[in-house]
Formats: structure tokens, sequence, C-alpha cells
């Protein structure tokens, strides 16, 4: 099922009338003057669309940003990489978000392990995959966004849609999801503390990010070396594949199922068979697309043009299990290639800069194609000094090992301090409550009393007339 503008929220200010939603009580006992609300009462919700690719003149000398999965990233935005044109705005599906709002995603494979939020200062328009809040009087926007981030592990866990191929949250379950609103200046307190910290957070990232990537230099150069020196001439994949290229099968979840991978079972050079899910493989013969040890997955598509075309070895696998149509399977001519020879020369830059050259994008995804794969010049060497290479490129990469753990040790130190510091500022732990702020109760109040009588009125239906017009009994 894709969420677009014929569910629960559309493409203008909607409520959070739908599937009836899980219990979302934000935990805790309530600070002074804090109280409970859910994200559908603190804020109008917006939708979006995709105006039409075949009418240039909305894509043409565009002012407007159009938002959408692939901008989101920075807390608090900056630009979009897209402009649509104003009239756009009365002829397709876009409604313009006034400034000031928090943008989520809620349809994307991202989902499968985080919630982007970012809040957005500027007017936007939104696509298809993403939602929008425009916060009442009395709610911060910026603190709206802290808030949101720090609910991110149970909305993942309690508002994901079932059943989908690309995974989605459920809107009306997001909206009724609680969070403890303190008073509005309380807001503004905790999101100074807040953003303060998180610029020394941020700079430790950093730092660590530059060190991760200077490994993955030091170890793109030390195989670049190997293959300058070993590898004289290429073969194209085509000619060193023992059955054609195929795509995997897209089947909708069923708990019980037969296994498949998901999105995520990529995991750097190696798939992770135990990332999967049940399918429903109704009418559909899964062993046609069993994977085994020693295939070399694909990935066809990916917002990101440097993973597109990653791929990853199979390792063992212990039971079957098929794989999805979101992956390229890759089965070698073992007489020719090694599947380890090739999940190692498959990072090389002479790899990636043919798979990066020919990769095509569609609504800001960047795609391959088995034909693509197929004509992709693998570096060679004669199958017996495949793996003498594989052993000589392995030992150097050992080297590094120690390094590289350390620095994930410290990315993830500093992913578990952004978690206890949203924590902390949501409970009450942060900053200091101040008696003379209004109490969050009467600030709801007024809130609720706001939206109640914006609210369109039922119009009353007048009853039948029990005697036809005209024919009325007159008074004596």
């Amino acid at each position: 099922m894709t969420l677009g503008l014929d569910t629960a929220v559309g493409d203008g200010p909607q409520g959070p009338d739908g599937p009836e939603a899980p219990a979302g009580g934000a935990s805790g006992e309530l600070p002074p003057g804090w109280a409970r609300a859910t994200l559908g009462e603190l804020g109008e919700w917006f939708g979006g669309g995709t105006p039409s690719k075949k009418r240039p003149e909305f894509w043409t000398d565009g002012t407007i940003p159009w938002l959408s999965p692939k901008d989101m990233g920075p807390d608090i935005l900056a630009a979009t990489q897209d402009l649509i044109h104003e009239s756009a705005l009365d002829a397709s599906p876009v409604k313009l978000v006034p400034a000031g709002s928090v943008a989520l995603v809620v349809r994307s494979g991202i989902l499968e392990r985080k919630v982007p939020v970012a809040y957005v200062p500027f007017d936007v328009t939104l696509n298809q995959d993403m939602k929008a809040v425009v916060p009442h009087h009395g709610i911060d926007g910026r603190w709206l966004s802290w808030a949101i981030r720090e609910r991110e592990r149970y909305i993942l866990e309690n508002c994901r849609k079932h059943g989908t191929t690309v995974a989605s949250l459920e809107v009306p379950w997001l909206m009724s999801t609680e969070v403890l609103v303190p008073p509005y200046e309380e807001q503004l307190r905790i999101v100074a503390e807040v953003e303060r910290q998180i610029a020394h957070i941020s700079l430790g990232e950093l730092a660590v990010d530059r060190a991760r990537r200077e490994i993955t230099h030091l170890k793109s150069a030390v195989l670049e070396r190997s293959l300058i020196e070993a590898a004289s001439s290429g073969r194209l994949l085509k000619d060193l594949i023992s059955e054609p290229l195929a795509n995997g099968k897209s089947v909708p979840t069923c708990d019980g199922g037969f296994p498949v991978l998901k999105l995520n079972s990529i995991r750097g050079t190696l798939v992770d068979p135990s990332i999967q899910k049940g399918g429903d493989w109704e009418g559909i013969d899964p062993k046609k697309y069993l994977i085994a040890e020693g295939d070399f997955l694909v990935a066809r598509g990916n917002g990101t043009l440097s993973l597109v075309g990653r791929g990853a070895l199979v390792p063992e696998v212990r039971s079957p299990i098929a794989y999805p149509d979101t992956l390229i399977r890759v089965r070698v001519d073992m007489d020719k290639l090694s599947p380890v020879y090739l999940g190692l020369v498959w990072n090389s830059r002479s790899v990636r800069e043919q798979i990066e050259r020919q990769a095509r994008t569609t609504a800001g995804i960047y795609k391959i194609n088995q034909a693509i794969l197929e004509n992709i010049e693998i570096p060679y060497v004669p199958l017996r000094d495949q793996q003498l290479l594989v052993e000589e490129v392995s030992q150097a990469y050992a080297a590094f090992e120690p390094f590289a753990d350390e620095v994930d040790k410290i990315r993830s130190s500093s992913s578990h301090l952004r978690a206890a510091l949203l924590q902390a500022a949501f409970t009450g732990a942060l900053v200091p409550q101040d008696p003379a702020d209004e109490p969050a109760s009467a600030l709801l109040d007024r809130i609720r009393a706001e939206q109640k009588a914006k609210a369109p009125r039922k119009r009353a239906v007048r009853k039948p007339r029990s005697t036809p017009p005209g024919q009325e009994e007159l008074p004596s």
C-alpha cells in the first residue's frame, strides 16, 4: 500500500481520524507545569505530492522549495535540492506549508532504522513520502522537532505499517503518539540547551567521521595498488557468471510466511541472512528466489549515488531464504571467478566509476539494472591468482581493524549520548522548571478550544413537514 494523498492525512491540514492507534503514552511522571498531548493535537498536519514531470513548466525557473527524503539530514534545513514553479500550486497535488513547520519522512527504506526529522524555517512543499506539522501558537517548532526525535524508537516500533514493500508509517498512529509538553517558556530553554549540547557532540562526530573516511581511503589505496600490480586486463561480468542475473521478488509481509531478506540485510561487504521477514508468497514459488552461499547480491537503487550498486557476499545460509526485488543476484562461474574475489574488487575504483556513470535517476533515486551490471568490466586475474590477491589485501586490511573498531565504538557512544540528552530534556531533567511559567495544561486547553472553535459545524438537518406546504391548518 502506497502512502499518498488518499490516506488519512492528505494534501492539506488533517485530523487524526483513521485506524485504531496503539497506545502511545509517554512514560514517566509529569514534571511541575507539564501536561500530556498527542502529536496530532500540537499542530496542523500536511501531506504532499509530486507535480507531473510531464509538465516542464512546473519544474522550470522554480522558486518554491520542494522537499523530499533525499533532503533530510540536517536538524534545521537550509534549502532543498529541488524547486518548483508557483503554477504547480494550483494545478498539482502539492500545497504550500508555512515556514516554521516540522517535516518527517513517512515512507522510505530508511524507516527500517530511523525517522528523519527536520525543522523547516521557510515555506515549503512536500513530496508524497513526507508529512509536515505546523505547530499551533504556544508550541515551539524547534522544540517539537526534538520531541519527535526523542520518540523515534517508539514510533519505529509502534507506528510502522504492516504488509508494505517499502517501510512506511501509519500516519494516524503517528499523530496519536503521546508526548510530554512543558510550558512554552521551558520549551525555549530546552531547545537552547539541547542545541548547545548537540553542537559539542556534532563536533566530536565530525572528527570521528573524518577518521573513518581516512581508514576507508587507506584500504582503498591498498586495493588499488594490488590490482594495478596484478590485474593487467578486465573481463565483462556476463562472461564470468554461471546463470543470468536475476532480480528478487517483492512480496507483502506475512508473519510466519516463507522468509525473505529485508532491505537492510546488506551489511558492509556481507549479507546478514538473519535480517529477514515472513513473506506472503501466495501463487509464487519462492524456490526461484532462494539465495545460497557464494551468491553476490547487488542493490538496484539508492537515494545516494555512492551507494547504488553496492554489493555483498552471501555467507553460509542455514535455512532457505529468498531475496527481494530491490536486489540483483549474481552467481559466478566458479571455474573462472571466486565470489570472494568478486566481493573484493566490486569496491574498486574502476568498478564504482562504471556503476555511478551509468546509474539513472528517477524521482531522486539512482538505479541500475541487469543490462548495466552484465557489461561491468571486472579487473581480472587468473583463478589461481585470485585467492593470493584476496589474502594479500585481507592481511593489509587486518592492520586497520583495531583502529576501525575504536572509531565505531566512539561513534556508537555519541549516539547513546544523544539519546540520553533527549531523554533528560523530555522528562524535565535538563533545565529547571519555573513556577512563574504558564502551565502547559492551560496552554493545551487554549489550543484545544481554538481548534474546536475553528472546526466546521455540522449543518442541522431539517425534519420533513408532516403536512404539505400551503395545507397547514389556519388558527381559528
